[in-house]
This record gives C-alpha cells, sequence and structure tokens, in this order.
C-alpha cells in the first residue's frame, strides 16, 4: 500500500527523497492471562518529506499502538512484528540506545494530554530543556535560550517568565504548545501527533491546528496524525489510512477518500460526523414532537436573571468572579445550547443551576422556584426537579459502587424504593438507555466511554426532572460512539420532554439538538437566538471566531473555513478584541 500520493518537498537532500517513514506488516500482540491477543495486524504506512499522513479510527482500532511499537514506548507484555525503518534504519527490534538516539531526535511525539505527559514538580522550561542537552552537545545556558526560543516559535506568550512555569500554571492550550515545543527542540524529520487537539476548545484546536501546519511548511518535517475527528483531518491532512479493528481498512489521498469512501467502515465513520450548518440546510428541527409542547407562556423550566458567581478567595487571593450578569430562560421541554471556549463560564453556569454552586447576585429559578440562598435542607426536596450528566463519566461515577447501585442511588434517596421495586426501576432505566440487564452488577472500569455515558444519562433520569444540565457529555468519545449517545438523548428527550441546558463547545453537536443557542465570552452572554440566527448571521465577533474555528469533515470547505478564519482574526474579531 502507498498511502502517499504527492512528491517530495523542494530543498531536501537527495537522501530524503524516499519516505522518511515505512512501515510494512506492522503487527502488535500483549499477553493477556497467558494468551497472545491481537491489537493491530498487518499495517503499512508510508510518509514522505513534507506530507501529512493521519491515522484514524475509533478507540481500540490500533492506531495509536501501532505508533507506540514504532518508537519502541509498549510496556513489556507486548510482542511487535513487522518492519519499521526511518530514513532507512529499522527501529523494530533494534536496541534501547539506538531507540533513545531516534526518539527525540530524530521523531517527535506529540502526546494527547499534556498535562500528564508533563512533569508536574518540574518548569516546562526545564523539561524542553531536558531534551536538548540530552541529544546536542550544549551548555545549560544555550539550552535555555534554545527553549526560549521554541516558545517564541510556538507562539507561547511572555516565553521568558513560561520557562519558569508549572503545567498546571498553563491552560490547556499553552500545555499543548509546550508539548510542540518539546517535540520539534531537535528538529527531527518526523512529528507524531496522537489526538493533539482532543481535549481542546474549537478556537484554540484551531490555533494549534494552524500552528502544527506552519511548522510543518517552516520546518519540512513529515506528520503522522493519529485521530478520530474527521474534521481535524480535512484541515491538516494530504493521505489517510483508516483503521478498525487492529485492521487496515482503507487508505488514499485525503479528498479521494472524503468524496468516495469505498468501505462501509470508513462511510459510516464520515456519516457520524456531525456538519456544522447541515441540519439548518436540510430545513428540519432535530428534536420532534417533544412529550411537552413548548409553551413560551408557561413558567420557564430554568430561569437565569442577572446571575452572578463567585469563587471563594482564599487567604491573601481574592474571590474570583467566574460569571456576571447572565440572563436566559428555558421553557418546558426546551433544548438550549450554550457554548463558549473553556472558561467562559457555561460549565460554572450549569453546576449553578443544579446548586452545586451559589449564587452571589441575581435569581436561578428552576421551575418557578428561586433556589438562591437556599439551605441544603430547604434544597433537598428540589433537587429531584434538576439533573446533571458530567462530561467524564469516568470520575463521575463511583467506581467502589456497581452499574445498579450508582443509577438506583437516587432512587433509593428520594423515593424510598428498596428490593425489588428498585431493581426493577433500575432494569426499566437500562433499557432506556440501551444497556443489557447484565450490566448492573459490572463496575465502571468495566464499560467503554460510551457505555459510561449512558450510565450518567440513566442515573441523571432516574427521577423524571424537569430540567436536565447536559455538561459536555459527548467531548470526550469517538465520533460513532458520540452520534449513538446523541440519538439516545434525542429519542429520551421526545419520550420525556424534559428541558435541557446543553453545554458545549461543539457548535455542531449544540446545532443538532438545540432549538436556541446561548454563546458565553469571560463570564458574560454575548448573543442568544435562535439556532438559525446565531449560526446564519451571528452578530457578536466572537460568535463569528467561534464558528469559523469549528472543523467540518469536508478538505474544500474546510479550506475556505480556514481563510474565513483568517480574515475575521485580521479584522479585529480574535481573542484580543
Amino acid at each position: 500500500m502507498n498511502s502517499a500520493t504527492t512528491g517530495p518537498v523542494e530543498g531536501w537532500q537527495d537522501k530524503y527523497v524516499e519516505p522518511i517513514l515505512e512501515v510494512e506488516g506492522l503487527g502488535v500482540d500483549f499477553q493477556v492471562e497467558g494468551q497472545w491477543v491481537m491489537a493491530s495486524e498487518g499495517v503499512d504506512l508510508r510518509i514522505r518529506p513534507g506530507e501529512v499522513l493521519a491515522l484514524v479510527g475509533e478507540s481500540g482500532s490500533g492506531k495509536s499502538v501501532s505508533s507506540m511499537a514504532i518508537l519502541g514506548l509498549l510496556p513489556k507484555n507486548a510482542r511487535v512484528k513487522g518492519s519499521a525503518r526511518l530514513l532507512g534504519k529499522e527501529l523494530i527490534g533494534a536496541s534501547a540506545p539506538q531507540l533513545r538516539a531516534a526518539r527525540g531526535n530524530d521523531i517527535g511525539l506529540i502526546f494527547q494530554e499534556p498535562m500528564t505527559a508533563l512533569n508536574p514538580v518540574l518548569t516546562v522550561g526545564f523539561q524542553v530543556s531536558e531534551i536538548i542537552l540530552s541529544h546536542q552537545n550544549v551548555t545549560p545556558h544555550e539550552a535555555r535560550e534554545r527553549t526560549i526560543e521554541l516558545f517564541r516559535l510556538v507562539d507561547l506568550p511572555t516565553p521568558e517568565a513560561k520557562f519558569d512555569a508549572y503545567p498546571h500554571q498553563l491552560s490547556g492550550g499553552q500545555r499543548q504548545r509546550v508539548m510542540i515545543a518539546m517535540a520539534i527542540a531537535c528538529d527531527p524529520v518526523l512529528l507524531i501527533a496522537d489526538e493533539p487537539t482532543t481535549a481542546l476548545d474549537v478556537t484554540v484546536q484551531a490555533e494549534i491546528l494552524d500552528l502544527l501546519r506552519d511548522l510543518h511548511t517552516r520546518l519540512d518535517s513529515a506528520i503522522l496524525l493519529i485521530t478520530h475527528d474527521m474534521g481535524v483531518v480535512a484541515d491538516l491532512a494530504d493521505d489517510v489510512v483508516v483503521m478498525r479493528n487492529g485492521h487496515v481498512v482503507e487508505s488514499g489521498p485525503i479528498r479521494q477518500l472524503f468524496a468516495a469512501p469505498k468501505a462501509d467502515y470508513t462511510r459510516d465513520l464520515l456519516a457520524s460526523v456531525p456538519h456544522l450548518g447541515a441540519e439548518i440546510a436540510s430545513g428540519k428541527l432535530s428534536i420532534k414532537e417533544p412529550a411537552v409542547e413548548v409553551e413560551t407562556e408557561a413558567v420557564p423550566a430554568l430561569e437565569l436573571e442577572d446571575v452572578a458567581i463567585e469563587y471563594p478567595g482564599r487567604g491573601r487571593t481574592p474571590a474570583f468572579r467566574a460569571v456576571e450578569g447572565v440572563s436566559l430562560s428555558i421553557a418546558p421541554g426546551e433544548v438550549v445550547g450554550l457554548v463558549g471556549e473553556s472558561g467562559s463560564g457555561k460549565t460554572t453556569v450549569g453546576r449553578a443551576v443544579v446548586s452545586l454552586l451559589p449564587v452571589v447576585e441575581g435569581h436561578v429559578r428552576v421551575g418557578g422556584t428561586d433556589i438562591a440562598g437556599l439551605s441544603r435542607k430547604e434544597l433537598l426536596p428540589l433537587r429531584r426537579r434538576s439533573a446533571i450528566v458530567f462530561q467524564d463519566p469516568g470520575s463521575s461515577l463511583n467506581p467502589r459502587m456497581t452499574i445498579g447501585e450508582s443509577i438506583g442511588e437516587p432512587l433509593f434517596l428520594h423515593e424510598k424504593l428498596r428490593k425489588s421495586a428498585l431493581d426493577r426501576k433500575v432494569e426499566e432505566l437500562l433499557d432506556q438507555v440501551k444497556l443489557p440487564h447484565a450490566y448492573r452488577n459490572r463496575y465502571p472500569h468495566e464499560l467503554s466511554g460510551g457505555q459510561r455515558q449512558r450510565v450518567g444519562i440513566a442515573r441523571a433520569l432516574s427521577l423524571k426532572p424537569q430540567l436536565l444540565v447536559a455538561d459536555e457529555p459527548t467531548s470526550a468519545l469517538d465520533v460513532s460512539v458520540q452520534a449513538h449517545v446523541l440519538e439516545l438523548f434525542q429519542e429520551l428527550q421526545r419520550e420525556q420532554g424534559f428541558a435541557c441546558l446543553f453545554i458545549s463547545h461543539d457548535l455542531a453537536v449544540v446545532e443538532i439538538l438545540s432549538s436556541r443557542i446561548a454563546v458565553m465570552r469571560n463570564g458574560r452572554l454575548v448573543e442568544i437566538g435562535s439556532r438559525e440566527d446565531v449560526l446564519l448571521n451571528p452578530q457578536d465577533p466572537y460568535t463569528k471566531r467561534l464558528i469559523a474555528a469549528a472543523p467540518v469533515p469536508d478538505p474544500d470547505e474546510q479550506g475556505s473555513r480556514r481563510e474565513e478564519r483568517s480574515r475575521l482574526l485580521a479584522a479585529g474579531a480574535g481573542p484580543e478584541a
């Protein structure tokens, strides 16, 4: 298989005309309880200078395992077969010193989650300098100067000050920039980017993709991009290799694969990706015929009036006002999307709605009852009216409780259900979220991410709330799993007719679910209106930038959107505006 189609970049020396990386018949097995379990098999890749090859597929498809096998970073219970040649040198079976020389020097690796990849007790400047000192014959002072130069190259603000900062003192986008600086520190010929934008907001993601594109051009390096986000693939890649269950199912040039995918799985993968503007263009509303008809004259399911929320100060640190002057309402049976970047205050609003954070000013009314300022005892009977689905069900579910116990806990506390009555209700809820009854005896770690999110939805809906707050419930899921969860959410909303505040940074998902969209920035509501008005005719410059930053699974359209975003930034609609 030859996934690359374009020729080498001009200016490369003759020895680089051949593929930088050539992988043939790569396979990985893991020994589990005395048996070998296949993780990937027969993987072929070829990347020439100046190319970006995207390796795509769902979690468990074998894409990350294959890349780690190339670098020799798999655990001891793994065995690797096949060949991986970097500039003609074989990496599979190479000695530890040879692999250490290649890692960082010839190959740079950008990890998915920089907070776990960076050492929390060392400054980011020291960690990047360490890479330079390990591979190059330079003094500590020269390594420091090179690190600051790299921080400038990746557009990290105040690079001299950031040298002495710790990872927790940086934002998610800044940490990812540090990881990129670390990856390019020794001018590698190949960058492996493992889900480099998964945990980032759309605007930060767009900035990171712009940075990778710019560095790719300036440094003439090849990039192996590992992702499940087809919008990111459309934005950055030249060629695509699609994996499923450890095997390559399709490969080809980016436009050919997007325009005419041959494999059924590739077609399903592309069909699962929410396409911003597709719902409006089709002229249909996704939430149809809710059980409770939306009545604008009825008592709102949720009403916020000039709400301000603060995080209390500690010691000499003053209180931080995260939300200021937010007003919005949601009618019974209505779904309103709340969008914005990390730090915009949208999750803070969601937590205040379900009484997890206090309101210092204004009013929060759920079903007509003002919950601001009520004591815990007074709030207890009101908690039945609202519920929340958290972003990460893996951390929100109690790891010591079975799935059945987690779902049944609200019923046990509020409905006083016991034994057989509780068991029947738990089974009904499992049926509603399409999980087998046998799962009630499993623990959260025994379920996939999509299955855990279904458990979170079942628990939230166990008391049939009038209002549901969904806080980024699909952001950590693969696109196909996300599509199933969104379909389930729509079905349950139609059946039960609950109102919903759907919090997300993914405008395409919000478009599918919501009839109205509210946009937050820096703790304030900057725009609110029908989804057609907000998405087709945005008024606030920030909303325009947010829409332009959202990736779409179409290479040509994505190129046009990138140009539009650049125009908006040049016109002053960027972060500093």
